[in-house]
């Protein structure tokens, strides 16, 4: 919804490029919920945890600042071959591994996809639930114009948030070349505590982060685009898990201080576009190299955990990582008038992870502390792929479409306490085909069906090799937009099978007589039963109230028994639900524009999120009557009013507004989850120039 300067409402077309064109959101077949950068700013989304909580279905879990594990539709694993949703900025794909999904710092954005269900035919392996798109904005041939922005927050028990972020667009020559600069730095806002440590809110984040973006408009028909992302983060307390108190657990030793949380890494983006009329072609080269140093505390105790070899066990690691990943993408996408679209293209992608731990860890019934464990572990993968996908219009309204990816793995992964080296090839191939009709202009229904696949791997402690997994999905949905525009909504329902299903469990280790080996197996299959949907209502000019919501039944629903002795071997039985999976989520929304003094534009804006609690089941971790465990329920007001007077917009804000404290993760059981943020209450000034 757009103001007119005279205060008339009109009521703009939301453009999206989930399928690598140009489309109306309305006229996508599959299931998208899309933001734009103003509204990311309005609602205070920094993170891929507060677009979370935007998001019906969408779920995380954080290992501290900037590390993040993302699920989507039910499908939610953190261990196997790679991820299960995939990240990108623009064209430069954000994930490196499951574990390892680069931070994104969300200023100067355009705006925000997060398309729903098996991705693979257009996006890969990492797409197996998902894909999430940051679309930043490009540099403008012939204005010079920017911004600066400064806020200032102060955290419930914690102490103020200081955050900076400045944006520059330079035209170097005009309608030919330009650049695009942004910039933010932000310290303090920490809450947790170390008490025994002496350490007071220390989960804060010294953060900078600065992009610069380059746009060539070499001739008429070739476009150069390159990007530089680099980003630096330190935080004292970097695990972010957090205690009931907000205080901070560090095993065998209260007072000791663990290694600060670094986060650091550097990418390079190469986009270059040709026009030849009927279709453009577009070669899209990305470097990122990421360093990450972290601490990791754990412990297995209490009454309902099985523990290693059933004594009570904790620990503290100091970890490193070292990644780096090349990718290519060829694509040639259709852009001439008539019943064909079409996009056909090919894919390549070199990537290399180190993992370096030293452990601090004590069996209490197994003797004093062990220190400085070592722990070294080396992954790489190869990774190529072609892929097509097409549509045609049967009708002026009947759209028929089908897309495949050819998919290859080549996996290199060493680990040297256990002397594991394996190499293994995994392939695939993914089809997708989908229908759209379209009833009025303004309103249609859609089908598909897609699949995604993941690859597998090897494991550390004996070398077997588990096989990769994948899913079908099945989607119905309808999208319209009724009343003039003053009505939106869209309505899916979806059913998933998903087999081969990964999970991590713990075994005996042979011949140690005390202890445990984490592994990773394809424990069966499991079904994925979902309905979500949305509606945004404008009932007055400047008035625009919405919902979304989701419902998902996630369950395992065939256990292979093969080589296992007995069911508490199992890490799952059949029945048990699918981890970080809540059975209902929903956003309630209301925005007011309005104009103050006839003269002085604003808005105010509220938003509410509701989750229920998300499962953790490891039978091989917890006695059978512990499982599942769960996360609290999470339920967050913030708030936002801002007002424009001339060229700067003042604004106070409030998240958390209840001051809600618990639990957003399951993995409380082993002091390794975190809590919902404390309530913060801030003031903002930005000034937009040119």
């Amino acid at each position: 919804m757009a103001q007119t300067a005279s205060g008339e409402q009109t009521y703009e077309e939301f453009v999206v490029t989930a399928q690598k064109r140009e489309e109306r959101l309305l006229d996508v077949p599959m299931s998208i919920e899309a933001f734009s950068g103003e509204e990311m700013e309005e609602r205070g989304i920094d993170t891929v945890e507060d677009l979370s909580f935007a998001v019906p279905g969408l779920t995380t879990r954080s290992d501290g600042p900037g590390s993040y594990t993302i699920f989507m539709r039910g499908v939610a694993n953190q261990y196997g071959g790679g991820a299960t949703v995939s990240t990108y900025m623009d064209e430069a794909p954000l994930t490196l591994t499951g574990y390892d999904q680069l931070y994104f710092p969300t200023m100067d954005l355009e705006r925000v996809e997060v398309l729903k269900g098996p991705q693979g035919t257009l996006y890969g392996q990492g797409s197996v639930s998902g894909t999430i798109r940051y679309i930043t904005k490009d540099p403008v041939l012939n204005v010079f114009e920017g911004s600066l922005k400064g806020a200032l927050s102060t955290v419930d028990e914690g102490n103020t948030k200081r955050e900076f972020t400045g944006i520059m667009n330079i035209p170097i020559v005009q309608d030919v070349a330009a650049l695009r600069i942004a910039a933010n730095v932000q310290d303090g806002g920490g809450w947790i505590d170390q008490p025994e440590a002496g350490i007071e809110d220390g989960n804060e984040a010294d953060q900078t982060s600065f992009r610069i973006k380059g746009l060539w408009q070499a001739t008429d028909l070739l476009t150069l685009e390159a990007m530089i992302l680099r980003h630096r983060s330190e935080t004292r307390l970097g695990q972010g898990f957090e205690q009931p108190d907000r205080t901070n657990f560090v095993a065998i030793d209260p007072s000791m201080t663990l290694v600060p949380k670094e986060y650091d890494y550097d990418l390079y983006n190469l986009e270059a576009t040709y026009d030849f009329g009927f279709a453009e072609l577009l070669s899209a080269t990305t470097y990122v190299e990421h360093d990450h140093q972290y601490p990791f505390a754990y412990q297995s105790s209490g009454p309902d955990m099985r523990g290693y070899a059933g004594s009570d066990y904790e620990g503290n690691d100091a970890r490193w990582v070292e990644a780096d990943q090349f990718t290519q993408e060829l694509r040639l996408t259709s852009t001439g008038f008539g019943p064909w679209k079409w996009t056909i293209g090919a894919y390549y992608s070199d990537s290399e992870k180190t993992l370096d731990a030293l452990s601090d860890y004590v069996y209490f019934a197994f003797g004093p502390p062990v220190y400085g464990a070592p722990y070294h572990s080396e992954q790489e993968s190869k990774q190529s792929s072609v892929f097509a996908n097409a549509s045609y219009d049967l009708t002026d309204r009947l759209e028929v479409g089908a897309g495949v990816r050819y998919f290859r793995d080549e996996r290199d992964e060493f680990y040297r306490e256990t002397g594991v080296d394996e190499e293994e090839t995994f392939d695939s191939v993914d089809p997708r085909i989908f229908a759209s009709y379209a009833i009025t202009d303004s309103a249609n229904v859609y089908a598909s069906i897609a699949r995604g696949f993941r690859s597998g791997g090897v494991n550390s402690g004996d070398g077997q090799v588990y096989d990769p997994e994948s899913l079908i999905s099945y989607e119905l949905g309808t999208k319209a937009s009724v009343l003039d525009g003053a009505v939106d909504f869209e309505l899916a329902v979806f059913f998933s099978q998903y087999d081969d299903m990964l999970r991590r469990g713990l075994v005996p280790t042979p011949g140690s007589g005390s202890g445990t080996t984490q592994t990773t197996s394809n424990i069966g299959e499991a079904e994925i039963k979902g309905i979500e949907g949305g509606v945004t209502w404008r009932p007055l000019d400047g008035l625009a109230l919405n919902a979304t919501f989701a419902a998902t039944d996630a369950e395992v629903t065939h256990v292979d028994r093969q080589d296992q002795a007995q069911d508490g071997d199992l890490t799952s039985l059949e029945g048990d639900p699918i981890d970080y999976v809540p059975d209902f989520s929903l956003t309630l929304g209301a925005q007011y524009d309005f104009y103050w003094a006839d003269s002085i534009p604003g808005f105010a804006r509220v938003d509410y999120s509701y989750r229920d609690k998300v499962p953790y089941t490891d039978r091989t971790a917890f006695f059978s009557h512990a499982v599942p465990q769960y996360s609290d329920i999470v339920r967050l007001l913030d708030a936002r009013i801002g007002l424009t007077y001339g060229r700067a917009t003042y604004e106070l804000f409030g998240t958390n507004l209840t001051n809600e404290n618990v639990y957003i993760d399951p993995y409380h059981a082993w002091e390794n989850a975190n809590r919902t943020r404390p309530r913060a209450v801030g003031v903002s000034a930005k000034y937009d120039f040119q």
